[in-house]
This record gives structure tokens, C-alpha cells and sequence, in this order.
């Protein structure tokens, strides 16, 4: 096996969580001495000002493309989005397939992750989901992440941008995204400026995973209680997605505003006195829960895991109950405390907590992951380490 390249595939259209893991883990991969290509889609225009320099991008349409354009010497091939079965079986007949989990396992099990052979997990929660479907090729450290709010953006003003990611393949998103499209026009110049009283703030992607619809279903009428608390929501989602967010918030009314995804969100944390979770059991990391930390916002999230692996009670951030427990009882004490003083922590204090996130710390992860995977390449039949 070719030792110092590393084929990595993410096959993902709209940017996320994955896209910026994406990111770090080749910038880890590049500082460790390897060459790093990676196939990304023809329809993701976000690549080029992501990915860190060195990186060989490769456009392709799909799996078909990325089996072509492999080498005949068994390489390292690391997918972001797993592989459907029968691609994944053909990569892993000619090559190491290694592949990073970012989702838990409990309600899902891809099919195409029983011919890998090694897999990587995002957070101990992914990990026990891994362990918990039967795999055992799994390193035994949650690989975490990197709190990396630049991700290459420049600065700039905090703009209203669209909420929708608009799917051009359906008529009604079409003609939607026209009709927003003269609306925002209008308002292209509507700057962010911090409002009066207490800021919480989302800055994810509206997808259903969060759970967002669900979970303000509950928390919204608590919210709307409390006039002097606002939420500014940075992100963007499908229709459906942010059409049910709104039907939740609705009871808010003007306590909510809609910012859409901002490209430098290392701007958007320090305006914000508290980043809100979403609910936790289909979320296998929240990156900008840890990227919020690190830039002195503290976060406000379900105590469940993956939350309870990234954020300490009391010293970067607070937890309430599972909102489906108690109605939001938990969370509309914790507003009551807020509101009447209780001191904001700053996480960039609990160093030792943020340091398991720092660029050094996952570096060294991969490279332990790195010399897993070499053995279990080499004791594969008729593979070389």
C-alpha cells in the first residue's frame, strides 16, 4: 500500500458539518507529510476557498468516476460520505477503505460500511453507536474535531442572506428562489446589530437532524414569556426544513430573526451570549458548539451526549433537560437565572477542555489513527503496509 497518499471522498453537494471536517482532517493529513487528494462533486462551488493549500481536487459525478480515477496501486482511500455497498465493495477489493462515521449509528446502518475496513468516529457517542451495530475494525478514540470557525473566510459585515438552500431540481424550489431572489434584493443591505436584552443565537445548518422544528415546538412558549430574550438564527435549510422551524417560532414573533449562512462565522459567535443545541440524539459532534467555545461564546445545550463530551456545565456553557421531559421546565429556569444575573462563563478559561479540540491535539489523533490503520492494512490478505 502506498503509504504517503491519502484518496479522500466527500461527495456532498451542500456545505456542513462534514465539509469543514473535511477540511481539518486534510489540513492534519498535509502537516503530517501526506499527499492528500480528494473527490469532492462537480456541484459543491464551495471547495476551492475551503480547503487548505496542497490539497488535489479532483471533480467527479459520483462513485463510478472516483473508481476510474484511482490509482492501480493499492492506496489509502478515507470517504467523509460513506459509499453505498456496491461502490464500497469495489474500492475495498482493490484498496485500504477507511471511512469517518458522522453520524450515530442507533437509528441508521448504512450498507456500504460493512465493506470497509477501518471506520473512525466523531465523538464517543459515535463510537459506542459503531461498537453497538457489531463493528470491530474501530479506533478506539473519538477523533473529535477542530474548532475552526475561520475556515479561509475574510471578514465583513453580517448580512441578511437566504434562509433556503433551494433544490433546482424541483419547479417549486425554481420558482421560489426567483421570487425570493426580487425580495432579497431589497434587502441585501440589512446589517446584524445586536439588539437590547438577552442574544441567544443558532449558527448551524437548518437540517433535520438538529431537530430545530421539534425542539422550539416545546421551547418557543417558553421564549415568548420572556420579550427581552432574542434569537438570531445563522444558517440555512431546505424548504421544508425552515418553513417547520417557522411554524414552531411562530409563537416568538419579532423575538426571532432569520440571518441565513454567513460565510465568516468567527464573526457571528461574539455577538451572540449564548449558542443554542439543538436536540441531541441524531447529532454526533456539533462543531459549532465547540467552534462557539472557542471564540468565548458559551452554549446552552441538552444534557445528553455528544453534548456532554463537548461542553462542562458551569465553565463554558449550561445544560437543561431534555425539553420532551419536562415540557421545558429545565430550560425556562435556567432563562430565569440568566435573566436575573447568574454570571456568563467564559469557556476560553477551561483551556484543558478546549485543548481537545485544538488543531495540535487532533493532529496527533490522526496520526495514532493513521498507524491503526496501517495495521489493520497489513493484516489484510495480499496488502502491503
Amino acid at each position: 500500500m502506498s503509504t504517503r497518499d491519502v484518496y479522500q471522498v466527500n461527495l456532498q453537494n451542500e456545505f456542513g458539518g462534514g465539509e469543514v471536517y473535511t477540511r481539518f482532517f486534510s489540513m492534519a493529513l498535509i502537516d503530517l507529510g501526506y499527499r492528500v487528494v480528494l473527490f469532492a462533486s462537480r456541484k459543491a462551488d464551495f471547495w476551492e476557498s475551503l480547503l487548505p493549500a496542497g490539497v488535489e481536487l479532483v471533480r467527479v459525478d459520483g462513485a463510478a468516476e472516483i473508481l476510474r480515477a484511482l490509482p492501480q496501486a493499492k492506496s489509502l482511500v478515507v470517504t467523509q460520505t460513506a459509499l453505498d455497498a456496491a461502490a464500497a465493495q469495489r474500492v475495498a477489493e482493490r484498496h485500504v477503505l477507511c471511512g469517518f462515521v458522522h453520524m450515530p449509528l442507533y437509528e441508521r446502518d448504512p450498507a456500504g460500511l460493512r465493506h470497509y475496513h477501518f471506520l473512525l468516529a466523531v465523538s464517543r457517542y459515535v463510537l459506542d453507536s459503531i461498537r453497538g451495530r457489531g463493528y470491530s475494525k474501530v479506533f478506539a478514540e473519538p477523533m473529535y474535531g477542530v474548532a475552526d470557525p475561520r475556515r479561509g473566510a475574510s471578514g465583513g459585515a453580517i448580512v441578511v442572506r437566504s434562509e433556503y438552500d433551494w433544490d433546482r431540481r424541483k419547479l417549486r424550489d425554481r420558482l421560489l428562489g426567483l421570487t425570493e431572489s426580487w425580495w432579497r434584493i431589497n434587502q441585501s443591505m440589512t446589517q446584524f446589530s445586536k439588539r437590547p436584552g438577552l442574544t441567544l443565537g443558532i449558527v448551524s445548518r437548518l437540517t433535520p437532524i438538529k431537530q430545530f422544528s421539534l425542539m422550539f415546538g416545546m421551547l418557543a412558549p417558553v421564549l415568548a414569556r420572556y420579550p427581552q430574550v432574542n434569537l438570531e438564527i445563522f444558517g440555512s435549510g431546505g424548504y421544508a426544513s425552515v418553513r417547520d422551524l417557522r411554524a414552531s417560532l411562530a409563537p416568538m414573533g419579532k423575538q426571532v430573526r432569520f440571518w441565513g449562512q454567513q460565510p465568516n462565522v468567527a464573526a457571528v459567535y461574539p455577538q451572540l451570549d449564548f449558542v443554542l443545541s439543538g436536540l441531541p440524539e441524531k447529532e454526533a459532534l456539533g462543531l459549532n458548539l465547540i467552534e462557539a467555545q472557542y471564540c468565548g461564546t458559551p452554549v446552552l445545550a441538552v444534557r445528553a451526549p455528544p453534548f456532554t463530551e463537548t461542553v462542562i456545565d458551569g465553565r463554558s456553557g449550561f445544560f437543561f433537560s431534555d425539553p420532551r421531559e419536562d415540557g421545558g421546565e429545565s430550560f425556562a429556569q435556567l432563562l430565569q437565572r440568566l435573566l436575573g444575573g447568574a454570571a456568563r462563563p467564559d469557556p476560553r478559561l477551561a483551556a484543558a477542555h478546549l485543548e481537545r479540540f485544538s488543531f495540535a491535539a487532533f493532529r496527533e489523533r490522526v496520526a495514532r489513527a493513521l498507524d491503526a490503520v496501517a495495521a489493520t492494512a497489513a493484516s489484510l490478505t495480499g496488502v502491503q503496509a
